[in-house]
């Protein structure tokens, strides 16, 4: 479990086919975190990469390795080439839940269709996939490669549905999300309480 907060931003140095020659084999992703990793950071500890939750396989000094499934890469963005990664260590009991629950697991993939500067602030517009736009409300919660997100606008279109968010600095300084321009692509995952809502209230035949 996380909170979307994220603690750092790492790079992925290598990228390492688990399997040469089979094009449904995962990767072994090592990255780099110089001050991300803790003491207590051990073998089989979960982490957030890009949003998605990952076993750690191997440690040494400032660096930790993932085994990411064909199935993993194909549902995410950012996970299949080196570059900069979101990080964060799942929670541990006592910590406080500062951005909102967030599982590791991304629902789909969404596309920036704006990002630009509006004062001191950013402004962000994703189209998320229309299945999951019911999942999507006004100051509500998304995690948005990893980054817990307050979502200030929703419009439902025939394309999907786009979702407004004002971007702090400090934001936008210490995550990937710099990194943004119109097209690109970004993992989603709608609020875990949205999801379990519709699930209950469909079991009572109400409807959603």
């Amino acid at each position: 479990m996380f909170t979307g907060i994220v603690t750092a931003v790492g790079r992925i140095t290598e990228v390492t086919p688990l399997a040469a020659g089979d094009a449904e084999a995962g990767v072994r992703l090592t990255i780099h975190a110089p001050g991300f990793l803790r003491e207590s950071t051990k073998l089989g500890d979960s982490i957030a990469i890009q949003g998605a939750c990952m076993t750690v396989v191997a440690l040494q000094g400032d660096t930790f390795c993932v085994d990411v499934s064909r199935e993993s890469l194909n549902r995410t963005v950012g996970l299949g080439e080196p570059g900069e990664v979101n990080l964060e260590h799942a929670m541990r009991l006592g910590d406080t839940l500062d951005g909102h629950i967030v599982s590791g697991h991304v629902d789909a993939t969404g596309e920036v269709t704006r990002f630009e500067p509006v004062g001191e602030s950013w402004n962000l517009k994703i189209r998320v996939p229309q299945e999951f736009g019911r999942y999507m409300a006004y100051k509500g919660s998304v995690t948005v490669n990893g980054v817990s997100l307050t979502v200030n606008s929703v419009q439902d279109t025939e394309q999907g549905c786009e979702i407004g968010i004002n971007l702090i600095p400090h934001t936008v300084q210490v995550t990937t999300l710099k990194r943004l321009a119109p097209g690109a692509r970004v993992n989603i995952e709608v609020d875990m309480i949205a999801r379990y809502c519709e699930r209950l209230l469909g079991a009572r035949g109400l409807s959603v």
